[in-house]
């Protein structure tokens, strides 16, 4: 990789602790919920409280991505980002400080509002400041990013549960969480670049090719002047047509809008979201001791953790996003349909294939959307993701209890469905500019010949100076 993009890179892997935090807040509840001292301390709550730990933290999710759909284009990405990070340290501090079920649970919907928003946020940041050719990398370290965070929790509840008897074996795990929004939100104070694309879409043209040059670190090169003033025109051409309404956006980009939805609403209805939840329950219920039923979830967290960093780094950008998605769910019909048949004896199982699907499915939901629905349509598809997740999570203890692995069959039909829509009508976007993936879904994509006479000899002033630069 050239140096520009090991910059944008290391500004990648800053902004993955938002969905690290995710990530981690989100399994820190499946061990938290697994110690017996966290039960005696909250005195016994029954299942139904134990379902609302996951389940008010899901809504909290979906308030936020629709914050985020409300107010996220307003403030601009960055200043989006550094309002979750103060809210999600002030969600993660009432739930290491709880004293009661009650201010447990409100902390979760605070932590879980927070990173509804981040999570929403940082896929589409992260598409926006990527060279097309390296979108897959950069933008799949958002769900490398969550899975990172759910296998560190899973360890760290783990090593925790050989800490004395009491609250500190639940409160120090919640606890760890609290330094991380704090970074995250001086990296977006100082060194952490604005979206380029964002800052055309305000007007501010001199900032925007700033923060390009930052970004991309080639600038001189030929190819990459053009890149920004086609870029450029594809904004100015799309705000053209600036839509007010949902009716507006449906009525023009129906296609696209259904894909960002439909990717996010699929992989709530695999299943995965709800074996990784009620994991440790599942392995009590086959009389697996806590300590093992803590370490099982920890080797859960890193084999998916191993699969989204490798999928991410061969496969995104190499295969591309739309045979992964096939793939992903393809392997998942298969080992639902498997642990289904063998019952009890492997309920548990190592469901790799879930990697495909995470660590591509949040950045092909942002990218296949313009400039001027993206952050509002992203916070909708996020928004139907977590409020799905609702549904299937808060019915999981009910469905164990009653229909047991049968319920896997519910996700084996969801996951079908998803399938065949996948394959008929999601296009690919690998190797493409944001700009140029309109044209997968029939929509116009400016080409040099379509610009004015003054922003065509503009570029190819560039063109003429990258050449000789790069002859000299």
């Amino acid at each position: 990789m050239g140096g520009h993009i090991w910059y944008t890179f290391g500004v990648a892997l800053f902004a993955a602790i938002g969905t690290f935090l995710f990530g981690f807040d989100t399994g820190i509840a499946t061990t938290t919920i697994a110690h017996q001292s966290w039960k005696e301390y909250m005195g016994h709550p029954s299942q139904g409280l134990t379902g609302a730990v996951p389940s008010v933290y899901i809504a909290g999710e979906a308030i936020g991505a629709l914050t985020q759909m409300a107010i996220g284009d307003r403030l601009g990405r960055i200043r989006f980002m550094q309002l979750m990070c103060a809210v999600v340290t002030i969600g993660c501090t009432i739930q290491t400080a709880s004293v009661n079920i009650g201010m447990f649970l409100a902390g979760r919907v605070v932590a879980g509002f927070a990173v509804g928003g981040m999570v929403a946020t940082v896929p589409v940041y992260l598409s926006e400041i990527s060279a097309p050719q390296h979108r897959g990398l950069i933008g799949g370290i958002s769900g490398v990013g969550i899975a990172f965070g759910t296998m560190a929790s899973n360890w760290v509840g783990y090593a925790c549960a050989w800490a004395p008897y009491g609250a500190l074996q639940w409160r120090l795990p919640l606890g760890i969480q609290l330094p991380w929004g704090v970074i995250m939100f001086i990296g977006l104070a100082t060194f952490m670049p604005n979206s380029p694309r964002q800052l055309i879409r305000q007007g501010k043209i001199e900032e925007a090719k700033r923060e390009f040059i930052k970004i991309r670190r080639d600038l001189l090169s030929h190819v990459v002047h053009e890149e920004f003033t086609l870029m450029k025109a594809q904004i100015e051409y799309e705000m053209q047509r600036e839509l007010t309404s949902y009716r507006e956006i449906f009525k023009l980009y129906r296609h696209r809008v259904l894909v960002s939805v439909a990717v996010q609403t699929m992989t709530a209805l695999t299943g995965v979201n709800v074996i990784q939840y009620y994991q440790t329950t599942l392995y009590d219920s086959l009389g697996v001791s806590a300590m093992n039923i803590l370490a099982l979830s920890g080797v859960y967290g890193t084999i998916a953790f191993i699969v989204n960093t490798l999928t991410t780094m061969y496969l995104t950008d190499q295969w591309g996003r739309r045979k992964m998605i096939l793939a992903g769910m393809g392997g998942i019909i298969i080992i639902e349909i498997y642990t289904a048949v063998m019952q009890r004896e492997f309920q548990y199982n190592n469901n790799r294939v879930d990697g495909m699907l995470n660590s591509t499915t949040w950045l092909y939901g942002a990218e296949v959307l313009p400039i001027n629905m993206r952050s509002k349509v992203m916070g909708l598809a996020a928004a139907s993701h977590f409020i799905v997740n609702v549904a299937v999570t808060e019915a999981g203890p009910t469905a164990f209890a009653h229909i047991q692995e049968n319920y896997y069959y519910v996700f084996v039909g969801c996951t079908l469905f998803f399938f065949t829509i996948a394959y008929f009508y999601f296009p690919e976007t690998k190797k493409k500019t944001l700009e140029e993936i309109a044209a997968s879904f029939g929509d116009r994509v400016v080409e040099i010949e379509d610009l004015d006479a003054a922003t065509e000899d503009a570029v190819m002033e560039a063109k003429a100076q990258g050449e000789h630069i790069e002859e000299s």
